[in-house]
């Protein structure tokens, strides 16, 4: 899978999700599998203050490429200006959010609110196009309700508009991540232009990952809450539609070193104090499932030193 110069490893994709595909866990992700991982998402307004927080999240250092950054925004010019100061600041690619459910994001008409806007949609997308040399990408979800299902026409607007690759939720705003996502539009998206559309929703299995892209003839998947916890789901997707085979389940040695491993880069990359914080969801996903998680996690929510979680983890993951 190609989008612009940049020709991935393959065509699988991690979705950026706020407060999770930090720089650690998009690492993470890459080397278990990952063809791209998109950053978390980052106001145009945030960026442009350029708080601690924000540069946080724009932070690609040492990252494996092509390194691509979401941004979100309803006004042009500061989108414009967000993907300018990105680029400068080592983005290969532009992911433009037009898919985010959340409240406080479409409260903002930012996010999926602009499906209701397609002028607006159009000068955003120029905008941003016009603004960088870099490839810029799309995402957005299938419309904003059930009965204003509008990705079609939206992607037709991305396409004249100069994006290079479109990535498409399979429900509506007002659907948020509730009920199965359903794959016809993403099916009729794809149908309707040339650029790659990259399937996204629900896809938690490698058997559904095939089945998905035979429902829809995507290019690519994007994967998201299905990588909370198993980052590995990369590696086991790409064999099985390779070879039709599962790979075995990794033992528990293997996630505890997994984790452990994950845990130093957010210590590394956060600092002591908020980087425990932060593994403290990182470690309820990665125990899900296991016997006694529930005490565990329950234990392990209340350590605030590195070397007490990393004791507790040693303990568990045997």
């Amino acid at each position: 899978m190609q989008i612009g110069t940049y020709k991935l490893e393959n065509n699988l994709i991690l979705a950026p999700m706020a407060g999770v595909t930090d720089r650690p866990f998009r690492q993470l992700c890459k080397q278990l599998g990952a063809g791209m991982a998109v950053s978390e998402m980052v106001s145009c307004n945030s960026l442009l203050r350029k708080s601690a927080k924000t540069l946080r999240r724009a932070n690609h250092e040492g990252e494996s490429l092509p390194r691509s950054v979401q941004i979100a925004g309803a006004d042009p010019f500061m989108m414009g200006e967000a993907a300018r100061f990105n680029e400068a600041n080592g983005a290969q690619i532009i992911d433009i959010n037009m898919g985010c459910p959340a409240k406080k994001v479409c409260n903002t008409l930012a996010g999926s609110a602009l499906l209701k806007d397609e002028p607006l949609v159009t000068r955003i997308l120029e905008e941003t196009v016009k603004s960088v040399s870099i490839p810029v990408t799309l995402k957005i979800r299938t419309g904003w309700d059930p009965d204003h299902k509008n990705g079609v026409a939206i992607a037709k607007i991305a396409e004249q508009s100069g994006i290079q690759a479109l990535a498409v939720h399979g429900r509506t705003r007002s659907c948020f991540f509730r009920g199965e996502a359903e794959y016809e539009t993403i099916a009729a998206i794809k149908a309707a232009v040339r650029i790659p559309v990259i399937a996204n929703g629900d896809i938690e299995t490698p058997e559904r990952a095939k089945e998905v892209l035979q429902i829809t003839k995507a290019d690519g998947l994007m994967i998201g809450r299905a990588a909370q916890g198993r980052p590995w789901i990369f590696r086991e997707i790409t064999h099985y539609l390779a070879t039709g085979e599962y790979l075995p389940e990794p033992s528990p040695s293997e996630i505890k070193a997994i984790l452990l491993g994950h845990l130093e880069n957010l210590y590394e990359f956060y600092g002591e104090g908020m980087g425990a914080m932060i593994a403290r969801k990182h470690v309820s996903w990665y125990s899900r499932g296991q016997t006694g998680s529930a005490r565990f996690r329950d234990h392990f929510n209340r350590l605030e030193k590195i070397d007490e979680q990393k004791d507790a983890i040693e303990e568990f993951f045997t």
